[in-house]
């Protein structure tokens, strides 16, 4: 019999929309001989299963379950593509947990490290990963000028957790400043303001299950725009090239630390790691724990570049999470 697969998407920050997408090119790309697909959305309190038609069924929060045509439907995965919350920090995924749901992707833990990005950036900096200055503002708190002359000029201000480049400004002069905190301090309570690093940005997709790791193919990323912001990654003002025009000894380092950085925080299903190169020397960037999966995504771009299929790889992270799931119910 197929397995039933939710795709999970929507979530309640700005990225709910990017969500919706990779949810649709999850759905064309998962194997429809293996698995049945629904499309379930969670919005704020709203939970339901999204038919054709506009069609909508609530699921039931007790046990993740919905009622189509008299029948009670069960899922053997939530594969979880909300970015953002509340998929990406590790609440749907301690809700799965405590229901005894089988998931996609990292933990409760990793999740919640990856999603803070300070956080996360200093607790793998304490591991030798170079990381950018940067420094950590609470809504409430003042700047002061002497923290500015920490970081210098240009600089990034941008939450400290969300994605898709909402709320990120590259400020050039101090007088910018406040109006970037502002924009920044309206997807997030503590923003990040990091020192600008020149260099060619790079992004590296792997995955790992019992059986095998897999490092994709890296993909360098060129913009005409400030930095690599919303309509460089959604409206085609970028050109990603994959593999990346780099040295093979940086892009083999590149891969180890990717490996490396899945392992320190202990990773599960698909990640993506963003770095940018730097006369040479590799620094991260961050860490996405729930990348994009539309076709134009990366994660999509470099299994292609592999000369994988992507239906399989989604077969290797669905089983995997299946087989090796440990039900609260089995202690």
């Amino acid at each position: 019999m197929k397995k039933n697969i939710a795709i999970v998407a929507g979530g309640d920050s700005s990225e709910w929309t990017v969500s919706l997408k990779s949810a649709a090119g999850l759905e064309s790309f998962i194997n429809r001989q293996l698995y049945n697909t629904y499309l379930v959305t969670i919005i704020g309190q709203t939970w339901q299963v999204e038919l054709a038609n506009n069609i909508k069924i609530p699921i039931d929060k007790s046990d993740f379950t919905c009622v189509l045509n008299g029948e009670k439907i069960r899922f053997d995965l939530a594969y979880i593509i909300i970015h953002g919350t509340p998929g990406e920090n590790g609440i749907l995924q301690g809700y799965f947990q405590l229901i005894g749901m089988p998931f996609s992707c990292c933990d409760v833990l990793p999740s919640a490290l990856t999603f803070n990005k300070f956080v996360c950036n200093h607790y793998l900096q304490s591991f030798g990963i170079t990381v950018a200055p940067s420094l950590l503002l609470r809504r409430g708190e003042t700047l002061s000028d002497s923290n500015i002359a920490q970081i210098g000029l240009p600089c990034f201000v941008k939450p400290n957790v969300g994605g898709s480049s909402f709320g990120v400004t590259k400020v050039k002069q101090f007088a910018d400043l406040q109006a970037a905190l502002d924009k920044a301090f309206a997807e997030s309570d503590e923003v990040i303001i990091e020192a600008l690093l020149e260099g060619t940005e790079v992004t590296c997709g792997m995955y790992r299950t019992r059986h095998k790791t897999v490092v994709f193919p890296i993909t360098e990323v060129v913009t005409a725009n400030e930095f690599f912001d919303f309509d460089a990654k959604y409206n085609g003002q970028s050109q990603e090239i994959t593999p990346a025009r780099i040295e093979s000894t940086i892009a083999a380092n590149i891969a180890s630390t990717t490996q490396r950085i899945y392992r320190l925080i202990n990773a599960r299903g698909i990640i993506r790691v963003d770095y940018i190169i730097c006369n040479g020397l590799i620094q991260l960037l961050e860490v996405n724990t729930v990348p994009g999966m539309t076709p134009a995504s990366f994660i999509p771009q470099q299994i292609r570049a592999a000369g994988l299929n992507i239906g399989d790889v989604l077969t290797d992270i669905i089983e995997d999470a299946i087989e090796t799931h440990v039900s609260p119910n089995s202690k």
